[in-house]
């Protein structure tokens, strides 16, 4: 066998530039139009979800884009690089978690007619659970965002030279611009670009790792002698790292947490003209995320392949895993100027889509549930400035962030678990909202809390005390075959020392798989829920408007009309009493309305449609978002 020399990487040339900042003058220029094109539309509704009439494919688009991000372009290939292709279960997750999105908590967020997810947490609960649940949100987000700027700067840096503060910086300035000056819909339209860029970045890697590796045949037989396609691991040991019951339903747990109830994911299904359409989107942003998944997941074996004699992580010759998907990039194509430059934009972009995200769904939160609740009679005109101010601070704080997202360890990881920290108990919030009318307001707010402290409990210790490495030990990787430039060495690995003492919890309650994070917020949330509204009094069904209420509990009491008016606690449940699907009261109204004047409006509204509205579509024509509600 012959020994590797690793190779010297190039740095950028001059046609690596010029794609790189061709894709953040698009990217800006996209916002300028946005900006010219709606200039005389001075709604905050207009600029906040797009004034209610995208169609599904833009909003499909920018759902995939945002949640690829560079943390799957770079991280997910390392993943499999280092640990197999277990990380291909996901797609089971994802396909779990867009399910319960379309069919549970999409329709009842979109018949609400809210603009922030957590306007639903005041019609349902009041007011402390809705702003307690939005600087939760707010928290995770700039903590997350503050990940997604800083990971793929610091790995690009390191590996092709790119100026790293530069590049946040950069980021941070192109996102705000365009997300402040255009609003959604420039978010959602420079998105679809961004995902363009994405998969055609992710493909040229994947075709030209294929040819230097001679054929997808000997890629899939050197994963399988080094072990990466050893995926179906049904250990249900809790403690191991990756495993299929962890990353399906640990995975399906979190990335519930990130589509059904984050207010970025919900703001783009609710600017849809139709609730058709905003379920469309979830499905066809399905397929969108099985095309990244598996082109990041081969691209992994790929690396493996070209590198499984000589690992330039053990070798030395990168600093962290992270970069490896940059440095393998930069190695296949040393002799193709500008290609590396495409590869860059196609982690930027992910970067891009969902800062950009972040922030608009960040200045929406912050608007509809504090701006609006100090000021209620402010104007038009200075509610679309606001909200543009907004975006600015947010773009600042998110870009700043970056800062500190070094001392999160690896890019997927990292993410993934802040989204199950925050999002687990977020998720088990909105769960015994819309699935358990018994639950009052001291057990929503009982629940979150208690939620929330279980699952930063449990990750943070697992920050203090990482997890030992026979429950995370990757798998081999060799450097035998390497030898240093201008030497004859062969590279040796340093035996590891001594792990230092570690207490009871560490082997156990902080070794439990980062993936589990979320379920454990949200059935913590949901159990201690339950329990606290019971314990205090549950809450009297007649006082919740049924559209609050997803009456999934039918399925399982269709036999007993008694079981059902037991199990929804006196709500309206029937459809001889409320006929969810042609008619959509106004929550807001019926929360401030005596009950006797509820149950006349309803009786009222029952026996005709309101007008304007099309059954076939589930939406409404002709009709400002006002005058609907």
């Amino acid at each position: 066998m012959s020994n590797f020399v690793a190779p010297e990487i190039k740095k950028f040339v001059a046609w690596d530039y010029v794609v790189f900042i061709a894709l953040f003058l698009v990217s800006a220029s996209i916002g300028v139009l946005f900006a010219i094109k709606e200039r005389k539309k001075k709604s905050s509704k207009e600029f906040l979800v797009g004034g209610r009439q995208m169609t599904c494919g833009p909003i499909a688009f920018s759902l995939t884009s945002s949640f690829t991000s560079a943390v799957a372009i770079l991280g997910t290939p390392s993943e499999v690089y280092r640990y197999g292709a277990s990380f291909i279960f996901f797609t089971l997750a994802h396909t779990l978690a867009i399910i319960f999105t379309a069919e549970l908590f999409v329709p009842v967020f979109y018949r609400s007619g809210i603009t922030s997810t957590y306007e639903y947490l005041e019609l349902r609960f009041n007011k402390v659970v809705r702003l307690a649940a939005t600087l939760i949100y707010i928290l995770q987000t700039i903590l997350y965002t503050g990940i997604v700027v800083y990971a793929p700067s610091l790995a690009l840096n390191q590996v092709t030279g790119f100026d790293l503060w530069g590049s946040v910086a950069a980021t941070g300035i192109v996102c705000t611009f365009y997300c402040t000056l255009g609003g959604l819909k420039a978010v959602v339209w420079t998105d679809v670009f961004q995902m363009v860029i994405m998969l055609t970045g992710l493909i040229t890697v994947l075709i030209r790792g294929t040819i230097l590796n001679g054929s997808p045949t000997n890629i899939w037989q050197r994963a399988s002698e080094g072990s990466r396609l050893n995926v179906f691991d049904f250990d249900m040991d809790p403690l191991r790292r990756h495993t299929f019951w962890t990353i399906v339903v640990g995975g399906a747990f979190t990335w519930l947490g990130v589509y059904g109830v984050n207010q970025s994911t919900i703001q783009r299904c609710i600017s849809c003209k139709s609730e058709k359409h905003a379920k469309l989107a979830l499905y066809l942003n399905l397929l969108g995320l099985w095309i990244v998944l598996v082109c990041s997941v081969f691209s992994g074996l790929a690396m493996y392949s070209h590198y499984k004699d000589c690992d330039p992580w053990t070798g030395a010759f990168i600093s962290a895993p992270d970069q490896l998907m940059p440095y393998f990039v930069m190695d296949i194509f040393s002799s193709m100027p500008g290609v590396p430059g495409l590869f860059v934009a196609c982690a930027f972009s992910g970067t891009l889509s969902t800062v950009a995200a972040s922030i608009n769904a960040l200045a929406t939160v912050t608007f509809e549930d504090f701006i609006k609740e100090l000021f209620p009679d402010m104007s038009e005109k200075r509610s679309t400035w606001v909200s543009k101010g907004l975006c600015v601070l947010f773009g600042a704080l998110c870009t700043a962030m970056a800062a500190a997202a070094s001392l999160l360890g690896g890019v997927v990881q990292a993410t993934l678990t802040i989204h199950g920290m925050c999002g687990g108990p977020m998720l088990g919030l909105f769960t015994i909202g819309i699935l358990f009318p018994c639950v009052n307001w001291k057990g929503a707010i009982g629940g979150l809390l208690i939620g929330i402290t279980i699952a930063f409990w449990v990750a943070i210790g697992s920050f203090i005390y990482p997890v030992p490495s026979v429950k995370a030990v990757p798998l081999d990787l060799s450097t035998a075959g390497c030898i240093l430039a201008n030497s004859t060495d062969t590279l040796t690995t340093v035996a590891p020392t001594t792990a230092p003492a570690r207490p009871l919890l560490a082997d156990t309650w902080y070794s439990l798989s980062y993936l589990y994070f979320s379920a454990i917020g949200c059935l913590g949330c949901i159990a201690t829920g339950l329990l606290i509204s019971f314990a205090t009094g549950p809450s009297k069904g007649e006082d919740i408007p049924p559209v609050l209420i997803k009456p999934v509990c039918n399925l399982f009491c269709f036999w007993s009309e008694r079981l059902k008016t037991l199990c929804w606690c006196g709500v309206q449940h029937s459809s001889k009493d409320v006929d969810f699907e042609n008619n959509l009261p106004n929550v807001t109204t019926k929360k401030a309305e005596t009950d006797d004047a509820f149950q006349n409006k309803v009786e009222k509204e029952n026996q005709s449609q309101l007008p304007g509205y099309n059954p076939e579509e589930k939406s409404y024509t002709n009709m400002s978002t006002e005058s609907r509600l």
